[in-house]
């Protein structure tokens, strides 16, 4: 298969920045916090901000929800629609160059969307979703980039939302929808991505029994005829009732091409009489008298327990409108603070769509108003379950007063005034997380080491560089980093300057003789054959570190 090709200016200066993007380092800022957690809030460019995380969240990410700016145009409303924003013309004249003073909108956002997703990507569990969504404007573009990065086989689906259910400012044709586009890591079975749609499927229904009921379970009925779909006048024939008499499509005593036609073959409603999956059930509507009725069984395992039953999910959501984001917005924070967030609900369906285990992530790097940090709260609290977040805000002031702001409300609860000056108290959700700025980057402009960064920091990058792996900081024992693919990793660093692996040293890796192992660094006073007999590769800090 061809797969289209999308270029614009500029792309051949982005399409491998992400590797070029400096890792900084995060720390932790208790004041905006809100207890201990797991869960994350970070302040900071999301593109810088992703590249941080790697060393600690490469691979795990099970869920991502983005709403990136649409790019409509509109420049009243920076955060919106902020490819001219200060910083990101900055970005753009660092990476693209002189060309990108000519860059139409449509290029501006390609080049800043690019990197990001390539390290979402990375980010993302191997049996990961990713969400993201996007109206007209840049719907076409991101379809064909996303199968760029992603493979067209890992695409899922288009999911459309109906937003709202009018446009009365609408001079030709009212646009009430928005598009979510979902693709998966990689290409494996949905079935292992995806949850139960149990919404669909109401047990209630199954309340008939028969002499089956051990082997197929309780059963509803349903009519084995169907009007208004395509027609085949192979579907439409006579049916012998228990009478004798004959009965057609849409209770017929005779032949007619109403439109109408049996949901199943000749053969098959043969076998579903001879085995009774077939029920006859007398009408006083239908001019024949009689209505023909199948039986749709609930299934039963070995044991004979009931079996879990769903309908697909669609690509289309109708009950959720636009309207409700701005409306919990106001009731948080007394106030529309920020306009143009999701509603909590769509962020909530979105995620319950995911197969996702306690202490998994869920990752919004458009974080906004924090909607996707409520959402996962909000279903940690409805289900028992124990997500985790992570929450990435570019803007300082919207990330430090709106997005943990807004978390820290819903977690321990708020109360708000009704129309009618009722006030109105809404319990907490729990949960809490941590807020993170980005540091300094990790190697300074001459490419040496950051004298702030610590032995932990280093440990975890020089790992996640050389293994593609995260490391525990529970197994890291005094130097000893641990072992991956029978490869023991060691880290000598305290300070810049000051470690020398020499014959002192060697006392500590008697555990590991005759093993392989690395060891980084600043200098080394073994001589080849020492380290070749102990089977030690030397790394020289800051020369030999990996840059991902």
């Amino acid at each position: 298969m061809i797969m289209p090709i999308l270029n614009w200016i500029g792309k051949e200066k982005i399409v491998n920045h992400d590797k070029e993007v400096p890792f900084r380092l995060l720390r932790k800022n208790k004041k905006y916090s809100l207890g201990k957690s797991e869960n994350l809030i970070v302040e900071g460019d999301n593109l810088e901000a992703l590249k941080a995380l790697m060393p600690f969240y490469y691979g795990k990410i099970k869920c991502i929800y983005i709403d990136p700016p649409y790019n409509t145009g509109n420049e009243k409303w920076v955060y919106n629609d902020k490819v001219n924003a200060p910083k990101i013309k900055e970005w753009l004249g660092k990476v693209v160059g002189p060309e990108g003073e000519d860059l139409t909108r449509h290029d501006k956002w390609l080049c800043m969307m690019y990197p990001r997703l390539k390290l979402l990507r990375d980010l993302l569990d191997d049996d990961g979703v990713i969400f993201i969504s996007i109206d007209d404007s840049e719907q076409c573009n991101l379809k064909i980039m996303m199968d760029e990065i992603f493979g067209p086989e890992n695409f899922v689906a288009n999911i459309i939302w109906q937003k709202k259910t009018g446009a009365s400012d609408a001079r030709n044709i009212a646009i009430i929808t928005e598009y979510v586009l979902a693709y998966s890591k990689n290409s494996v079975s949905l079935e292992d991505i995806f949850s139960k749609n149990k919404n669909s499927f109401d047990i209630n229904r199954y309340k008939y029994s028969d002499e089956y009921v051990k082997i197929r379970g309780r059963y509803y009925i349903d009519n084995l005829d169907r009007g208004g779909l395509q027609y085949s006048d192979s579907l439409n024939f006579p049916i012998k009732c228990p009478d004798g008499s004959l009965v057609y499509p849409n209770g017929r005593r005779k032949y007619k091409n109403d439109g109408w036609i049996w949901k199943w073959g000749k053969k098959k409603v043969e076998w579903a009489i001879k085995n009774k999956f077939i029920e006859f059930r007398k009408s006083n509507k239908k001019q024949s008298g009689w209505s023909v009725c199948y039986k749709n069984y609930l299934l039963v395992d070995n044991e004979g327990n009931e079996m879990e039953r769903s309908a697909p999910i669609k690509n289309l959501i109708t009950d959720i409108l636009n309207a409700d984001s701005a409306a919990g917005i106001k009731d948080v924070f007394g106030n529309n603070i920020f306009k143009y967030s999701k509603p909590v609900e769509l962020i909530k369906k979105l995620i319950s769509y995911v197969k996702i285990q306690d202490d998994e992530f869920v990752l919004d790097s458009f974080a906004g108003s924090g909607t996707t940090g409520q959402a996962v709260l909000d279903l940690n609290k409805e289900d028992g379950g124990n997500r985790k977040f992570i929450l990435v805000e570019m803007e300082k002031n919207i990330a430090k007063n709106i997005t943990a702001e807004r978390v820290k409300r819903v977690a321990r609860g708020y109360s708000y005034k009704t129309g009618k000056g009722k006030v109105m108290k809404v319990p907490g959700l729990g949960g809490g997380f941590e807020y993170v700025e980005l540091g300094e980057p990790l190697f300074n402009k001459d490419g040496m080491i950051s004298e702030s960064v610590s032995f932990e920091d280093m440990a975890h990058y020089v790992y996640f560089t050389e293994t593609r792996t995260n490391l525990e900081k529970k197994n890291i024992q005094k130097n000893y980093l641990g072992e991956f693919d029978d490869v023991h990793y060691f880290l000598l660093f305290d300070g810049i300057g000051k470690n020398i692996l020499n014959r002192k040293f060697l006392k500590e890796l008697k555990p590991h003789k005759g093993e392989k192992k690395i060891i980084y660094a600043d200098k080394c006073l073994l001589d080849d054959e020492v380290l070749e007999k102990n089977q030690i590769i030397f790394k020289q800090i800051p020369y030999q570190i990996k840059v991902y």
